[in-house]
């Protein structure tokens, strides 16, 4: 998702800092600076899950940083996952402002990456263009497809309509006021595709149960709903809480957030609330991610960049790299509900069977999504 920024921070943003080298021993996890020679930065030690590699796997994130509790976060453990299975080396690159994506990247190509991860649909045009000019290179980028014509770029895209669908079932069946609400933190098909599975989910259990169950925050029809907005509408923790609040005062007792860092505002205001509002997370499971507000998410569409991350970047090393974008469906794993943890207990009787069934039936084909926000 993509954090924006204002005028004024544009302005200040200075110089990318150099890229940092993560180092594992059995002893002790550090990150050190780069040394000034890339040459020399490359020769960091490698992770200790396998044997000393001269493979260097670089990742830089987008304006979030890689402890969002969300998607920066989740693809950076699938590169650290690497970094101790496979041995190889890795570095990274936390971007400040969206000015400094392109030089960002091109700091990985002057470190003598062998690939790059950028995180975020966002860099899309500076892993293009970085890719173009540096076809010995491999560049993975998460949330957008592959590049037409770009060989050495491969997409990792997750088609999280599905378990947001089901997460749409599970919060109407889970609600006692019979409004449930979801909010973005912008308006882009990454943010809109949970949205409209959810909606779409809620729309389903309302035919199979002759229920009316309400939706606000989103219009599957219209394609438009409500967003944190602002210069920083994924990193407005104040502004996610104040989404969150008008949807509550609208009688919303469940709420999925699709706002990155900003989504905390809604598990703050859920918090507050003493019980009678909970939430849905997105991107991670939150109950883990975020444990603090483990009593109030009811579960989490799940994206597993980590695994994605991890494959691309073994498949870069082993020399079986394809631009064939990845697709995280529920059928793979890429994509999926996580547990109810506490409210386990709590479920309706049944749900867990029914949610069961509509994952088959949207494997199979059974139910159809429509959401245009999903991969093709």
């Amino acid at each position: 998702m993509l954090a924006l920024t204002s005028a004024s921070a544009l302005a200040l943003a200075g110089c990318a800092e150099p890229p940092s080298t993560t180092t594992t021993s059995p002893d002790a996890t550090a990150e050190t600076s780069a040394a000034t020679d890339p040459s020399a930065a490359a020769s960091e030690t490698a992770g200790t899950g396998g044997e000393a590699s001269d493979f260097l796997a670089c990742m830089v994130s987008d304006f979030g940083g890689f402890d969002d509790n969300s998607f920066n976060e989740t693809a950076h453990a699938g590169m650290i996952k690497a970094q101790d299975e496979l041995g190889i080396q890795t570095k990274q690159i936390e971007s400040n402002a969206e000015a400094e994506y392109a030089q960002n990247v091109r700091s990985m190509v002057d470190a003598k990456c062998n690939a790059i991860i950028t995180v975020g649909f966002a860099l899309a045009s500076a892993t293009e263009a970085a890719a173009k000019q540096n076809p010995d290179v491999d560049f993975i980028i998460v949330d957008h497809d592959s590049f037409e014509g770009v060989d050495n770029a491969k997409g990792l895209i997750f088609n999280t309509a599905q378990p947001a669908f089901m997460a749409g079932y599970a919060a109407a069946a889970m609600s006692t006021s019979g409004t449930v609400g979801t909010f973005g933190g912008a308006k882009y098909p990454t943010v809109t595709i949970f949205m409209d599975g959810f909606a779409e989910g809620v729309a389903y259990y309302n035919e199979a149960k002759g229920k009316d169950v309400k939706v606000i925050g989103w219009d599957t029809a219209a394609q438009d709903g409500q967003f944190v907005g602002g210069n920083n509408p994924f990193g407005d923790i104040p502004g996610g809480k104040n989404t969150a609040s008008t949807l509550i005062a609208q009688g919303a007792d469940i709420i999925m957030p699709v706002a990155g860092p900003a989504g905390e505002g809604a598990l703050q205001a859920a918090k507050e609330s003493g019980g009678k509002v909970n939430a849905i997370w997105v991107d991670t499971d939150g109950y883990v991610s975020l444990p603090q507000y483990g009593p109030q998410i009811v579960t989490s569409v799940v994206k597993a960049m980590d695994v994605a991350v991890f494959e691309a970047i073994k498949a870069a090393m082993d020399g079986e790299f394809s631009s064939d974008p990845y697709v995280g469906t529920l059928e793979n794993g890429g994509a999926r509900l996580a547990p109810f943890h506490d409210f386990e207990s709590k479920m309706p009787e049944g749900l867990q069977a029914e949610l069961d069934q509509i994952k088959a039936d949207i494997i199979s084909g059974k139910i159809t999504i429509k959401s245009p926000a999903q991969p093709a």
